[in-house]
C-alpha cells in the first residue's frame, strides 16, 4: 500500500521545507503545481529523494490552473523528462495533451495517472465503470476515481469499483471526498486500490476529508501490523 501526501503550499521554499518535514512517513509526495505562486520541477527532482508525482490540476477539474493548456502540460513534460516517478493526467484533458505526454513517458520511467473527479456526489456504478474502462483504454499505467461523498453508500460504491479493476488488471486509485468519505480514504489500501492521498501534519489539506499523514500511518499500524 502506498501513502500520497499532497503538498498545497504556494511557494518553493514552502514546498521544499514540507517535502523534508514529511521525510519517512510518505511513500510518494504529491507536488500540486497548479496551487504553487511560481510552479517549478527541478528542484524537487534534485532536492527531494522521495517519489514525486507532479499534478498541475486545471480549473475545470477544480484545481488553480487558468492558462493555456500548453503551460498546463509543460511542466508535467519537464518532470517526465526528470524522470518523475509519476504524472496526473486528467481523463477529460485534451486528445493533444495526451498524445505528447505518452510520446514523452515513452522515453522515460514516468508513469501517467489519469485522473477523474466528482465535486459534488458519486455517480451511480454503471457511470464510474464507463469512466474506468475509459481509463483503461487511456494508455495511462494507472487510474484515479475520486469523487464526494454524502453517505455511507456512496462511500461503499466508490470502493466497490475496485472489484472492476482488479477484473481489468488495471490499477486504480479510488476514494471519497468529505466527511462521509474520509473512512474510503483509510480502507482504499487494504481492498485493492494502489494509492491513497493524505495532508501533511503542518500543512493545510488539498481536498475535502483529508486525514493527516500520522493519524493514516497510525491506522494503519494498528490494522496492518
Amino acid at each position: 500500500m502506498k501513502i500520497c501526501v499532497s503538498l498545497g503550499m504556494t511557494t518553493l521554499l514552502e514546498s521544499l521545507q514540507e517535502a523534508r518535514r514529511v521525510g519517512s512517513q510518505a511513500d510518494v509526495l504529491e507536488i500540486r503545481l497548479d496551487l504553487m505562486d511560481e510552479p517549478a520541477v527541478t528542484p524537487f527532482l534534485t532536492q527531494v529523494k522521495i517519489p514525486l508525482l507532479f499534478t498541475n490540476r486545471a480549473d475545470w477539474e477544480g484545481g488553480n490552473h487558468i492558462g493555456s493548456e500548453a503551460d498546463r502540460l509543460r511542466p508535467l513534460l519537464e518532470a517526465v523528462a526528470g524522470n518523475a516517478a509519476y504524472v496526473d493526467l486528467e481523463l477529460r484533458s485534451p486528445s493533444h495533451s495526451w498524445k505528447q505526454l505518452k510520446e514523452s513517458c515513452a522515453q522515460s520511467s514516468s508513469r501517467i495517472v489519469c485522473s477523474w473527479h466528482d465535486f459534488t456526489t458519486t455517480p451511480d456504478p454503471s457511470e464510474l465503470e464507463d469512466t474506468l474502462m475509459m481509463m483503461r483504454d487511456s494508455g495511462a499505467h494507472i487510474g484515479k476515481i475520486v469523487t464526494m461523498a454524502h453517505d455511507f453508500r456512496q462511500a461503499l460504491r466508490i470502493l466497490q469499483l475496485q472489484e472492476k479493476a482488479a477484473q481489468l488488471d488495471f490499477p486504480l486509485i479510488s476514494f471519497a471526498m468529505g466527511e462521509a468519505g474520509r473512512i474510503s480514504r483509510a480502507a482504499t489500501c487494504a481492498l485493492g486500490g494502489y494509492m491513497t492521498y493524505c495532508a501533511p501534519d503542518s500543512g493545510e489539506a488539498t481536498a475535502p476529508g483529508q486525514i493527516r499523514v500520522s493519524d493514516l500511518r497510525t491506522i494503519y499500524h494498528h490494522l496492518y501490523r
